[in-house]
Parts: C-alpha cells; sequence; structure tokens
C-alpha cells in the first residue's frame, strides 16, 4: 500500500510555475502582448510597436529559462538551442544576454528602462513592473 501511494506521488505531475516578464517601474515600457515577446525573444524583432529598441536579458539555463521558452515559443530546450544555434551561424540574430542569477538581472533591468527579463511568478522586487505573465 505504501508503495503504491509513492508510486502515485511520483506520477501525479506537479505544476510548473507561472513565468514573468518584466521591467524597470520606471522604464517607458508600458506592456507587451505575447506575440510581441516571442517575436522578442526569438530575435525577429528588436524593437517594440512604437519602434522603440529594448534589450533583452535571459536566466541562466535551468527550469526557469525551459519553462519561459515553452510557455512563450512551444519550443523545448533542445528546439531553442537549435534555433539560436541557427541564427547565431547564419549571422541573422543574436541570443538575450544570459545574466548569472535573478539579482544580477534586477540590478540590470532597474538601471535600464528599455531592458526586458522574466522571472519565475512570486514576489517580484518593486523597482520592477510586470509586463506580461505567462501562461
Amino acid at each position: 500500500m505504501l508503495l503504491l501511494a509513492g508510486a502515485m506521488a511520483f506520477a501525479v505531475p506537479a505544476r510548473a510555475a507561472d513565468v514573468v516578464l518584466v521591467t524597470s517601474a520606471t522604464g517607458g515600457i508600458p506592456g507587451l502582448t505575447v506575440e510581441e515577446a516571442s517575436q522578442l525573444y526569438l530575435g525577429r524583432r528588436t524593437t517594440l510597436n512604437d519602434g522603440t529598441p529594448v534589450a533583452l536579458f535571459d536566466l541562466p539555463s535551468g527550469p526557469t529559462r525551459d519553462r519561459f521558452y515553452e510557455l512563450l515559443t512551444g519550443k523545448n530546450p533542445s528546439q531553442i538551442r537549435a534555433y539560436w544555434s541557427r541564427q547565431v551561424f547564419t549571422g541573422r540574430a543574436l541570443p538575450p544576454r544570459e545574466v548569472k542569477s535573478p539579482a544580477e538581472l534586477t540590478n540590470l533591468l532597474t538601471n535600464d528602462g528599455a531592458a526586458i527579463g522574466y522571472l519565475p511568478e512570486g514576489p517580484i522586487d518593486p523597482r520592477l513592473r510586470v509586463l506580461l505573465k505567462l501562461p
């Protein structure tokens, strides 16, 4: 009986955390649609709809980054790596700049009103503003 309960615990998938796109609370980015965010994070655009250039940041490889790209683009980690390898090799685009930690991301975003990053949903530093919640 105990073995069965243990097996069932592993069979039930845990709910993955949501992810939020964030920017500086004092920045000029009003918000993002899923389509805009997808276009930006796949390197298909480098500016917002109004022409404002933005700087994009990625968290280090791991569950939050994987979840972000799955929710935003529908691509798994190996598909994203292959996609960016092709983009870089052909000279079409460069991937977002990778930061070392969420703390570094928060510092970069608060100092640049045209920067966008993502964090796991939860308490967000008051110096940041949520642009979009995924899913």
